[in-house]
């Protein structure tokens, strides 16, 4: 699964990892995504979306039906 919104298309970052004597090696810092499960009533069924915690605020926020709109907007499939 790969670890990117589909709500806010947050992806992961990088950067380094510096150990106590100061070696710099590459690491990742991973989005938390989440597997939700929303009613869409528009369409009487359950939509299954990978979203980060932010995501699922914001789905609080302005609704399902305008999340899977903002979604279907940036190419992505419901």
């Amino acid at each position: 699964m790969s670890r990117v919104c589909q709500v806010t298309g947050a992806e992961p970052g990088f950067g380094h990892a510096i150990s106590h004597s100061h070696v710099r090696s590459k690491r990742r810092f991973d989005v938390n995504v989440q597997r939700k499960r929303y009613w869409l009533p528009s369409e009487s069924r359950v939509v299954r979306l990978t979203v980060s915690a932010r995501g699922i605020r914001t789905i609080d926020r302005i609704g399902i039906e305008a999340a899977v709109a903002r979604v279907r907007a940036r190419g992505g499939v419901v």
